[in-house]
């Protein structure tokens, strides 16, 4: 079977670089983008299985791109990462498959992302 390719979104470098090492380590095929406009170009130019996006990005925030990920990729897998666990109750965060409090322990993404990529 071939490596699920994933797209990892977040503003913050230092967290592209350990969710990315992490999601490799795992057997993933994994590229990262720095905001929303990177990562809808991306997902454009190829497809990904699933999309790991922060919710807080200057620009358009999580929110805004998985809503538009939705409408042209429909079945497109899409996890939104956050500090802030006020977002679970939005109800514009529907737009994602799955929701994830950002922590130093990546256990909960991890097995969120096996599950999804499993359905």
């Amino acid at each position: 079977m071939s490596k699920a390719k994933i797209l990892v979104v977040d503003d913050e470098e230092n967290i592209r670089f350990l969710l990315s090492e992490e999601l490799t380590d795992e057997g993933y095929e994994v590229e990262t983008a720095m905001n929303a406009e990177e990562c809808l170009q991306k997902c454009n130019e190829k497809p990904f299985d699933l999309v790991v996006l922060d919710i807080e990005m200057p620009g358009k925030n999580g929110i805004e791109v998985a809503g538009e990920l939705r409408k042209q990729q429909p079945g497109l897998k899409i996890v939104l990462l956050t500090a802030y666990s006020h977002y679970k109750y939005d109800l514009s965060s529907w737009a994602a498959d799955a929701y994830v409090v950002k922590s130093a322990d990546l256990t909960e993404l991890k097995r969120t992302i096996e599950e999804l990529l499993n359905l």
